[in-house]
C-alpha cells in the first residue's frame, strides 16, 4: 500500500511558477513508476509528466513541454513537479499518482496508476 500527499498548490499569475511536492509513504517508492495528473472542471483527468522508477525516463503532455519538469528523489519518498511559464489553461486539481510498473516506460493513461493522492488545486490567472 502506498499512500499519497500532494502540496504546493496555490493561486499565481499568468507567467508565474509552482513547485508541486508529492510525499510517498512505505518502504519501496522507488519500485514504482510516478506521475502527475490534473483535472480542470468539466474535464477528463489528463496526464501531465511521468518519471520511471530510477528517474532516467520522462514524459511529458504536449501541453506542458518545455515549461513543465518532472523529478523524483528516492532517498525522500518525493516526487517534484516544478511548474514554470504557468498559463490560465494550466488551472486544475493536480494529483499525484502512483503505478507498479513504468520501471522503464512510463504509462500516460490513468487507469495504468495503482495509487492516488487527494489533489491540490493551482489556479491562474490571467
Amino acid at each position: 500500500q502506498v499512500q499519497l500527499v500532494e502540496s504546493g498548490g496555490g493561486l499565481v499569475q499568468a507567467g508565474g511558477s509552482l513547485r508541486l511536492s508529492c510525499a510517498a509513504s512505505g518502504r519501496t517508492f522507488s519500485t514504482y513508476g510516478m506521475a502527475w495528473f490534473r483535472q480542470a472542471p468539466g474535464k477528463e483527468r489528463e496526464f501531465v509528466a511521468g518519471i520511471s522508477w530510477g528517474g532516467g525516463n520522462t514524459a511529458y503532455s504536449d501541453s506542458v513541454k518545455g515549461r513543465f519538469t518532472i523529478s523524483r528523489n528516492n532517498p525522500s519518498n518525493t516526487v517534484y513537479l516544478q511548474m514554470n511559464g504557468l498559463k490560465p489553461e494550466d488551472t486544475a486539481v493536480y494529483y499525484c499518482a502512483a503505478t507498479r510498473s513504468g520501471q522503464i516506460f512510463i504509462a500516460t493513461m490513468p487507469g495504468r496508476y495503482d495509487y492516488w493522492g487527494q489533489g491540490t488545486q493551482v489556479t491562474v490567472s490571467s
